[in-house]
């Protein structure tokens, strides 16, 4: 592991996975900038972090925005990108404007902000590019047709985007958890199972995080599979 200060954007900084990375990212020592649609949900005096506000979803205004962003922040050389959002129902059960809300704020909004800062990172000694998928990625279910397919885009989108960067200073990683206790769940009909084996914490996620962001350079953590030791899904009443 490595030691070396490092400056990381982090999305989704407000609550859950976001806001667990940002903290483990700060004790240890590095630079956070959070991002967030309402900065006020996240507020901390720390020293080394700052937040800025953008709405990921709103793709007219975001190539501006986060190119202002790059611009205010040329010391960035790391991107958590773990803004996201579940639905899930049957394909029929979905509007059309609800499918394209989906994919654009799980898939192309990150690929925006990727591109953008792209050129940049290739430019630090070393940078990471590091996404919060799902096990969703992985195999397809039922009612989750539109947010499996934003997952397995985007780890689609990854796996080409390491390629692309092989011969950079970028390292490209990907994180896939299974079910974790977070916010996520409070606007769905079911939540995973009480019990600690039945469950990730986002400071799970984020202990996957520090390993790839503290790995030393020369080692490239493609993907990482994390589940709870029991899968147990609660449909509330």
């Amino acid at each position: 592991m490595q030691h070396v200060k490092r400056t990381v954007l982090v999305t989704g900084a407000s609550s859950g996975i976001g806001r667990a990375c940002a903290v483990a990212l700060l004790n240890q020592g590095h630079k956070v900038i959070g991002l967030s649609r309402d900065c006020q949900k996240f507020t901390t005096d720390h020293p080394s972090f700052s937040s800025v506000e953008i709405d990921l979803s709103d793709l007219a205004t975001l190539p501006y925005n986060i190119r202002q962003l790059g611009k205010q922040c040329p010391a960035i050389d790391a991107i958590l990108f773990s803004a996201g959002k579940g639905q899930f129902s049957s394909l029929e059960e979905f509007s059309f404007v609800q499918i394209q809300e989906l994919m654009n704020l799980n898939f192309i909004s990150q690929s925006f902000l990727a591109k953008e800062f792209l050129p940049a990172l290739k430019r630090k000694t070393l940078a990471d590019l590091i996404f919060i998928g799902s096990e969703a990625a992985l195999v397809g279910s039922r009612k989750g047709s539109i947010y499996c397919a934003s997952k397995f885009a985007l780890r689609g989108f990854s796996q080409a985007l390491r390629d692309e960067c092989a011969k950079s200073s970028v390292r490209v990683s990907l994180i896939n958890p299974g079910m974790v206790k977070t916010d996520f769940f409070q606007t769905l009909t079911f939540k995973p199972g009480e019990h600690e084996s039945q469950h990730l914490l986002a400071e799970d996620v984020a202990d996957a995080v520090s390993y790839i962001i503290n790995a030393r350079k020369g080692i490239i953590i493609d993907e990482i599979n994390l589940n709870p030791a029991n899968n147990v899904i609660q449909f509330k009443k």
